[in-house]
């Protein structure tokens, strides 16, 4: 059941622990998620299945609702440090994604030049090359990978449909090191099965791809809100900052979110 979710296209800004200022788009729909991840820790909750008709703002839509927003919060002389991606699901299943990145950079830059555009990924469309190229034209991507090893990414992730490690990590090689990559640290009990990608082997795995993409920042961060699977323990601060330790001797910048 949903434990979380946005009821609106644009919502906030809300203080975001990792990207100051933020103001939200939900590119999703607003009363269920619509997501080809299932992960175990969702604040969205669980996909449903049965939940009707996926109905998506249009691409005028969100421009229209974005430049209204954005003017009102300029006028009112509020901060926005990121127009940020996020919402009921993965954000870059939207049909017009590139379209609408178009739009959301001419908006930005009449009103917040100075903003960032940030889009949160579970990575899996990033083999679509129109994909590719409406995240290059923003500032920040931030691209997922909870474990290097393809039984917990699968654990933890539960993907609709195929779904390779290997291949996103060839993938995030294309980028470049001009994306961060993004890693939620946890462990629990689903269906019987034990989840930890906090184990020396998980962390060292994880970290060997972290070397091979070469990513400008990594951000590490915990449970921070209800989850759809209720045997989860979140990351404690020694664990990440062990975690971060690492990431640092390797030379990446990396941000803790505990």
């Amino acid at each position: 059941m949903p434990t979380f979710l946005f009821h609106d296209l644009i919502y906030g800004p809300i203080k975001s622990r990792r990207l100051g200022n933020s103001l939200g788009v939900n590119l999703l729909p607003t009363q269920r998620k619509y997501c080809n991840f299932n992960c175990i820790y969702c604040e969205c909750g669980a996909n449903d299945a049965d939940g009707g008709k996926i109905i998506l703002a249009r691409r005028a839509e969100i421009a229209e609702a974005l430049s209204q927003k954005l003017k009102e919060l300029h006028s009112q002389g509020i901060a926005v440090d990121s127009i940020t991606f996020a919402g009921n699901g993965e954000p870059t299943i939207h049909p017009d994604f590139e379209g609408v990145m178009e739009d959301t950079v001419n908006e930005r830059n009449k009103y917040y030049p100075e903003a960032q555009i940030s889009v949160l990924s579970n990575a899996t469309r990033i083999s679509n090359p129109d994909v590719v190229k409406a995240l290059m034209m923003i500032d920040n991507r931030i691209l997922k990978l909870d474990s290097a090893i393809e039984a917990t990414a699968k654990a933890i992730d539960r993907p609709v449909g195929s779904y390779s490690v290997a291949k996103i990590v060839d993938l995030m090689k294309g980028f470049n090191g001009k994306f961060t990559m993004q890693t939620m640290f946890l462990e629990g009990d689903v269906n019987g099965q034990h989840i930890n990608n906090m184990t020396d082997e998980e962390v060292s795995a994880w970290l060997e791809v972290v070397k091979a993409t070469k990513p400008k920042q990594v951000m590490i961060y915990t449970i921070d809100r209800a989850t759809p699977e209720q045997n989860l323990r979140k990351a404690t601060h020694d664990e990440l900052d062990a975690i971060r330790d690492r990431v640092k001797a390797a030379g990446f910048e990396v941000s803790v979110s505990y």
